[in-house]
């Protein structure tokens, strides 16, 4: 992007900024686009142009985002644990591969991200990530759900323990 794109956005030819500059594309016909503008916005410094509820939601989403990322990873070891617990006899290299994808992938994440760690604790997290793991789990194993353990057997320390597999 030229020097010029990147300041004649939201730019009315005046020398001051005083927040009645247009503000582009709006959020509601084409994020990507407003996006860049308000990027382009931001770095030009005319703050009283830009967007501000917009950004912050887009902010705060981009968090939840991490998050439901998170609680999917977990959801997804924790169903490949029960269907390991539960079904000794299917076990195989694809459920193992599965599991030590998922822990690697969530190690990454928390590196990345450790912010997430409390969620590891926080036992309503827990509690709806586990209802995700034993639906996906009775689904698979084509059981009904009640046959499966009502709370998390295991604590989130084990789960994530590459040397752990529950027998």
């Amino acid at each position: 992007m030229n020097e010029k794109a990147k300041t004649s956005i939201g730019d009315t030819d005046s020398s001051k900024e005083d927040g009645n500059q247009p503000m582009g594309t709006p959020y509601e016909k084409d994020v990507v686009a407003w996006a860049r503008e308000q990027a382009a916005l931001l770095r030009a410094g005319k703050l009283a142009s830009i967007d501000i509820e917009h950004i912050a939601e887009e902010i705060e989403d981009v968090g939840k985002s991490e998050q439901r990322e998170f609680a999917n990873r977990m959801a997804v070891l924790l169903a490949h644990l029960l269907k390991w617990q539960w079904q000794p006899e299917r076990r195989g290299t694809s459920w193992q591969t599965t599991i030590r994808v998922q822990r690697a992938a969530i190690g990454r994440r928390l590196r990345k991200t450790p912010s997430l760690k409390p969620m590891l604790h926080d036992e309503d997290w827990i509690s709806d990530m586990w209802g995700d793991a034993r639906q996906q789990a009775a689904k698979e194993m084509k059981i009904g759900m009640a046959m499966l353990p009502e709370n998390c057997p295991w604590s989130m320390t084990d789960a994530l323990s590459e040397s752990f597999f529950p027998d």
